[in-house]
C-alpha cells in the first residue's frame, strides 16, 4: 500500500522531532482547553513531601492523569479520597517526559456533597477516632464560677445576649472578654489564640466560645481543627455556644458542654449557684418548720410540768435547743460566704504554684550555667585540646605513654598520637641529656 505512494523529496516533507510534535500538541491543548471542568472518580491518590497532590480521574471508559500543585492544594478544606467522585476545574497540558497529557487542577470539589460538608465529616470522623468526643473526657463545669472568660466578637449580638442574661439573673460573676473575629479568613486563628490565652494566662474558672447563628460557611471557623485542638488542650473547662439550637459545629462535639445559644450559656454558668441558693432557702424553711414543731411540743410539755421538779430540767433542755438553733442559723449564713472563701484559697494556691514554677526554673537555669562552666573547664584540660595546639603523645605498642627516654630502647616500635591520626615509627637513637 505504502509503496504505491509518490515518494516526496525531503525538502517537501514536514518532519517533526518528537519534542517539536509534543510542543505543538501541548500548545493546541493549552489554547483549546484553558478552563474546563472534569468529573470523575479519584484513584491512585498520593501527596508529595512538597505538598503537591497527584491522582487519576477516571470513569468506566477512560482515565486522566491530574496534578494539583501546592498553592492550589493548600486551599482545599478537605482531603481527596480514592473511590470518591470529584469535579475538577483546570487546564490541559502535556507531560513531555512521558508523552502524556494531564489536567492541572486549580479547583477541586466533591460531586453531590459540598466541600465544606465533606471537610466537616472528615474532621469529625478523625477526632472521634481519637476519642475526643467521649463523655469521660469531658470536664465538669464549676458550680460557683467567680470569673467567666468569653471568646467572641466585641459588640456582637452574641456578647450582648450573654451579658444581658447575666445581668438579669443578678449574678455577681466577673466577665473577661477576649475579642476575636468569628467569621472569615483568620477567624479560626484568633479564636484559637483566645482559648489558649484564657486557659494559660487568666484566672477564669470557665471559658465560653460564642457567636450567633449563620450559614455553614459563616460558622466555619468553629469547624477548624486548630480550634478543636485548642479546646482539648485547654486547662479550663470550655462551653461551646455557637449558632442557634439547630446548628452543630466541631466545637460542640469536643467542648466540655454545648449550649444551644450564647444566652443559654449565660444561664448554664449561673445555674448551679441559683440552685444552691434555692437549696439554702429550702433548708432554712425546713429548719424553721422543725423549730416551730419542737417549740410547740415543748410548750405543751412545759404546761404539763410547770410547778413540778422536772420543770428545771425542761428549762435547761430548752436553752440547749435554743443555742443549737442559733448555731444552725449561723451556719446557714456562712454558706453564702463560703464561695468567697473558696475563691480566695484557690487564688492563694495559684500564686504559690506560680512561685514554685519560677523557683524551679531559676534552679534549672543555675544548674545549666554551672554545667556549662564545668564543661568549659574540662574542655580546656582535655588532652585532645593539647593535641589540637600542635603537640603529640608518644605511646608504646601496648598503649603506655612514653614519658622518658629511658622508657624505650633503640629499635623499639612506637606510635605517635597527633590531633588528627597517628604515626608509627622505630627508635633509631636515644638521647638521655634532656
Amino acid at each position: 500500500m505504502f509503496s504505491s505512494l509518490v515518494k516526496l523529496p525531503d525538502f517537501q516533507r514536514k518532519i517533526y522531532t518528537v519534542s517539536e510534535l509534543t510542543a505543538e500538541v501541548r500548545d493546541l491543548l493549552e489554547r483549546r482547553f484553558i478552563d474546563i471542568w472534569v468529573e470523575g472518580e479519584i484513584s491512585n491518590f498520593k501527596s508529595s513531601a512538597a505538598g503537591h497532590l497527584y491522582f487519576t480521574l477516571k470513569d468506566n471508559h477512560a482515565q486522566l492523569a491530574s496534578v494539583c500543585f501546592r498553592n492550589a492544594a493548600r486551599l482545599l478544606r478537605f482531603r481527596p479520597e480514592n473511590g470518591k467522585v470529584f469535579r475538577a476545574r483546570g487546564r490541559l497540558t502535556t507531560y513531555e517526559a512521558r508523552g502524556e497529557y494531564q489536567l492541572i487542577v486549580e479547583v477541586l470539589e466533591p460531586a453531590g456533597l459540598g466541600a465544606l460538608q465533606l471537610a466537616f465529616q472528615q474532621l469529625k470522623e478523625k477526632l472521634e477516632r481519637e476519642g475526643l468526643f467521649r463523655p469521660e473526657r469531658k470536664r465538669p463545669i464549676p458550680a460557683l464560677p467567680s470569673k467567666v472568660g468569653i471568646v467572641t466578637s466585641p459588640g456582637s449580638a452574641a456578647l450582648r445576649d450573654f451579658l444581658t442574661v447575666l445581668k438579669r439573673r443578678h449574678n455577681a460573676v466577673d466577665v473577661l472578654i477576649y475579642p476575636a473575629e468569628v467569621q472569615g479568613a483568620g477567624a479560626s486563628l484568633q479564636v484559637m489564640d483566645g482559648i489558649d490565652y484564657l486557659s494559660r494566662y487568666s484566672d477564669v474558672d470557665v471559658i465560653v466560645v460564642a457567636r450567633g447563628g449563620g450559614s455553614m460557611e459563616d460558622l466555619w471557623p468553629f469547624n477548624e481543627e486548630r480550634v478543636a485542638r485548642a479546646i482539648v488542650r485547654s486547662k479550663k473547662p470550655v462551653i461551646s455556644a455557637v449558632g442557634h439550637e439547630v446548628d452543630f459545629t466541631i466545637c460542640d462535639f469536643v467542648a466540655d458542654l454545648r449550649a444551644p445559644t450564647p444566652s443559654a450559656a449565660a444561664e448554664i454558668v449561673t445555674q448551679s449557684k441559683d440552685q444552691l441558693t434555692q437549696r439554702v432557702h429550702q433548708m432554712e424553711n425546713r429548719l424553721q418548720s422543725a423549730m416551730r414543731y419542737r417549740l410547740s411540743a415543748l410548750k405543751h410539755f412545759l404546761a404539763s410540768k410547770v410547778g413540778s421538779r422536772g420543770f428545771v430540767v425542761a428549762e435547761a433542755q430548752l436553752r440547749r435547743l435554743t443555742q443549737r438553733t442559733d448555731d444552725l442559723t449561723f451556719r446557714l449564713e456562712q454558706v453564702g460566704r463560703s464561695g468567697a472563701l473558696v475563691r480566695a484559697r484557690a487564688h492563694r494556691i495559684e500564686v504559690c504554684m506560680h512561685r514554685l514554677e519560677n523557683g524551679v526554673q531559676q534552679a534549672l537555669k543555675r544548674s545549666h550555667q554551672a554545667f556549662a562552666r564545668i564543661a568549659h573547664t574540662l574542655e580546656a584540660l582535655s588532652p585532645l585540646s593539647v593535641l589540637e595546639r600542635g603537640y603529640s603523645v608518644c605511646l608504646t605498642p601496648d598503649g603506655r605513654v612514653v614519658r622518658s627516654a629511658e622508657d624505650v630502647d633503640v629499635g623499639s616500635d612506637v606510635r605517635v598520637r597527633l590531633h588528627k591520626g597517628s604515626l608509627w615509627g622505630k627508635v633509631t637513637g636515644v638521647d638521655y641529656d634532656h
